[in-house]
């Protein structure tokens, strides 16, 4: 059953699909929808909400260039605050009124003889539109261990991407497992109220300092008055992170890794500072290069593994049992709740995260596993005509989600003034100017710290199940805004 036809349709409400649907209002375009299958915007700044829950990107940088917020109480502010920006933004620009919650999109296929895509979601129902764009972020599907005996725990069992806000661990004994940028936050918030907290590591993550500043109002008014004083302290913060990206990951052979030895120094020195155990601090010491998968900001992560009602099991998970965990070591934990902090299963579940069928029947997740991840630009594959996904291969630049939609919004913004000029109906990215982007990218990556650097033991999901480093844009943010603004037209086939 077909229920109405659109000029688009984006899958997902978070600030990927809204800045989309702003670039597609900025182009004239009004009927358009949004499907996502939470029950508000958000994206991953609504699924998560777990004590301790920040950005651990200023937000100076970490928000739409176009429109700065003189409201943020400090540099590193709340999840709260970012999800309150997101629907802030929505409503000036006049996006939620498109968008419909609870609505789960199974897949899309491309109509070749409509020219339209059918977006098929649960319950039956099917959508239809000239465009589809996928907006459904990098992480959006929770990863669940494969560990023996998971379901047989009678405890209670929280994710850090589902989190019960009514739970208290108050006086329990608590386990949780994962030692990744979200368990870096949640942690030491737990220690506060547990009676007991063992923590598994599987991987110990570099912990750097974070450098946080609470901005008083006085500021906010200045901000609010003359926004070019904010957008003055972004483009100190947008540098420091172009920096950080450009010399430590994309550059590394270049700079033989000295940037990446200096901020591993500062962690090493925290934790000199914060853990007098030598042991402790050799369990809590990476074996691999900082930047090897995402370092994370922390001024109180490595002190509370002092706390003496907080243990680190970093032998292993064997098994969980009805009333607690075994670890390789033979030693068992006796706990009340099980806290998931795996993070997200991003390249299996997620590229794609629906099952896209383009022009003679191509699957992309298929066609991606059986050939190689790409994406022209980190938008646009070839045999899927008028299909952008917004969150694919060579798509992510370093640490900032919003550089990325920005160079993204860019690139809509040429395609489709481009089909608006020509009167035309469809586009393509044709296998010539894909397969020279991915070479350039190949290229580009040979002089990374993945390919380069000592990123062996670092289960960093920025590597794709092939092993190839394919997450990144290996560019700086200028190069891509400026490519996206900028690309031959004669890439795409347009009719």
């Amino acid at each position: 059953m077909t229920s109405e036809h659109y000029d688009a349709v984006i899958v997902g409400a978070g600030f990927g699909g809204i800045g989309a649907a702003i670039q597609l209002k900025r182009m004239g375009y009004e009927n358009f929808v949004i499907l996502d299958r939470e029950d508000d915007l958000g994206g991953t700044w609504h699924v998560n909400h777990y004590p301790g829950l920040a950005v651990d990107v200023p937000t100076t940088t970490y928000s739409y260039f176009f429109e700065p917020n003189p409201n943020w109480t400090r540099l590193f502010p709340t999840g709260g605050e970012i999800k309150q920006y997101a629907g802030d933004v929505a409503d000036k620009y006049g996006v939620r009124r498109h968008m419909r919650f609870n609505t789960v999109v199974e897949g899309a296929r491309w109509d070749e003889d409509a020219k339209l895509w059918r977006v098929a979601l649960a319950g039956g129902e099917t959508e239809s539109a000239r465009f589809l764009i996928t907006a459904t972020g990098f992480l959006s599907q929770p990863q669940v261990p494969d560990i023996a005996g998971m379901t047989s725990f009678e405890g209670r069992v929280v994710h850090t991407a589902a989190w019960d806000d009514s739970y208290d661990p108050t006086g329990e004994r608590v386990g949780i497992i994962g030692t990744g940028a979200t368990a870096v936050q949640l942690i030491p918030e737990l220690a506060k109220k547990a009676a007991d907290l063992t923590v598994y590591q599987r991987t110990p993550i570099w912990v750097v300092p974070k450098a946080d500043i609470r901005f008083p109002e006085p500021a906010k008014r200045l901000f609010a008055r003359i926004p070019l004083t904010q957008r003055m302290i972004r483009a100190v913060t947008d540098a420091i992170y172009e920096f950080m990206v450009w010399v430590g990951v994309v550059h590394y052979r270049v700079t033989r890794g000295r940037f990446n030895i200096t901020a591993g120094d500062l962690a090493k020195m925290q934790r000199f500072a914060t853990i007098r155990d030598k042991r402790l601090r050799a369990r809590l010491t990476p074996d691999y290069d900082l930047g090897c998968k995402r370092p994370t900001f922390s001024n109180s992560y490595y002190r509370t593994f002092t706390k003496p009602h907080v243990h680190l099991q970093d032998s292993g998970i064997a098994r969980i049992e009805a009333d607690g965990i075994v670890a390789h070591d033979g030693t068992k934990t006796v706990i009340d709740t099980l806290v998931l902090a795996t993070g997200f299963d991003l390249w299996e579940a997620n590229f794609p995260a629906i099952e896209v069928i383009g022009r003679e029947g191509r699957n992309l997740g298929k066609w991606w596993r059986e050939t190689r991840f790409q994406a022209y630009q980190g938008v646009s594959m070839p045999y899927f005509p008028n299909f952008l996904s917004l969150a694919s291969p060579y798509a992510f630049l370093g640490l900032n989600f919003f550089n990325t939609m920005e160079y993204q919004m860019r690139h809509m913004d040429r395609l489709f003034g481009e089909l608006q000029r020509l009167g035309a109906t469809t586009f393509e990215i044709t296998e010539d100017a894909n397969t020279r982007y991915l070479d350039r990218m190949t290229e580009l990556l040979g002089d990374s710290i993945f390919t380069v650097g000592h990123c062996a033991s670092a289960r960093s999901y920025y590597y794709d199940p092939a092993g190839e480093p394919s997450l990144l844009r290996p560019t700086s943010t200028r190069t891509a805004i400026r490519e996206a603004s900028g690309f031959p037209v004669s890439d795409y086939q347009i009719s």
